[in-house]
């Protein structure tokens, strides 16, 4: 016996109830649930589930827009990400954007046909065209997974950590270890971009409330990479004084200052502390290991999954940031400055 008809006959209820426990189990009585269950575990029934996929209006797809699957710590997102996905029944579907805008064809076509249930941003910017989000209810549910990059995501719910409050107490920590001179790395993918931003007022934060001018040659663009960290951090050391720290938006950046720095014969900390902020894999194993933000990559996946699911049921506004904490990771590349002769 594998047909519906058999499991409604062998639990004693009709066919339109074991198709309601198939697709909406919480609207069936418990006593009832469990003898549909029991009933197909006896038959050996297997529904056909892209049938009922189908019925539904779902496609148990979920688009994943991320810059690039080769940084370790997209791929940690991914990993929370997936692991709801597979608690769910969902498939993850990925696109590159490698951080810019496209004309999109072949993707807008499968999101705009719903062919996919819902899509999360990982730090990117939007992959679709400006009107397809003005468009009221033309696109799938979309949450961002990290920071709002563009003005026509604003609306849309994130999980993300306050990146304006760590890069302040990452910059109070400097601070508070006995620097004044400190430095700050930023990066900025596209000329829309404001990546860094928050991190950015948050560094400017710390200055103003101790009193530490801001100074423009110490303020650098290292692009978000390991090699835009190093031509920054070139261009920091021919200025004509330099700071006793440096505070990067991001850890590869840092890695990339990290090398710099050595290169040119500086030790660190002793002459000069470095800050990242992501906290990734590699920043522990770093020389020296790098003292820096962590965000919670494999949570802020998972939430970010979640809270996806629960927009596309019904249960979850569309709008409004779920903000995740963060810690400083307090490690070797940073310490009070040298005294002075």
């Amino acid at each position: 016996m594998n047909s519906i008809k058999d499991v409604a006959r062998l639990a004693g209820v009709s066919i339109a109830t074991v198709s309601r426990y198939l697709n909406n189990p919480e609207q069936v009585r418990d006593k009832t649930a469990r003898k549909v269950a029991q009933a197909i575990a006896d038959t050996g029934y297997s529904p056909n589930r892209l049938a009922q996929n189908f019925r539904n209006g779902r496609t148990k797809q979920i688009m994943v827009a991320v810059p690039s699957i080769g940084i370790p710590f997209f791929e940690l997102i991914m990993r929370g990400v997936r692991r709801v996905a597979a608690e769910t029944g969902y498939h993850i579907l990925v696109m590159e954007t490698h951080s810019h805008t496209h004309d999109f064809d072949d993707f807008s076509r499968l999101v705009m046909t719903k062919q996919t249930d819902g899509i999360i941003l990982l730090s990117t910017l939007s992959p679709f065209e400006e009107p397809i989000l003005d468009t009221e209810g033309g696109h799938p549910p979309i949450i961002l997974g990290l920071e709002n990059l563009s003005p026509e995501l604003s609306n849309f719910p994130c999980v993300r950590i306050d990146n304006r409050l760590a890069a302040r107490e990452a910059t109070e920590l400097l601070i508070h270890l006995g620097h004044r001179d400190i430095a700050f790395m930023y990066g900025k993918q596209t000329a829309n971009s404001a990546l860094t931003q928050p991190r950015e007022q948050g560094f400017r934060d710390a200055l103003d409330a101790a009193g530490l001018r801001f100074r423009a040659e110490w303020f650098i663009d290292g692009k978000l990479t390991i090699r835009g960290g190093r031509d920054a951090t070139r261009q920091l050391l021919a200025a004509k004084t330099r700071p006793t720290a440096l505070f990067c938006a991001n850890d590869e950046m840092a890695m990339g200052a990290l090398h710099e720095l050595k290169q040119a014969g500086l030790s660190i900390p002793r002459d000069i502390s470095v800050i990242g902020f992501d906290d990734m894999q590699f920043s522990e194993v770093a020389d020296p290991p790098l003292t820096t933000v962590a965000q919670p990559a494999e949570e802020i996946g998972e939430r970010s999954m979640k809270r996806l699911l629960a927009i596309i049921d019904g249960n979850a506004p569309a709008k409004g940031a779920d903000v995740i904490p963060h810690r400083l990771v307090m490690r070797k590349s940073a310490a009070p400055p040298a005294q002075k002769p």
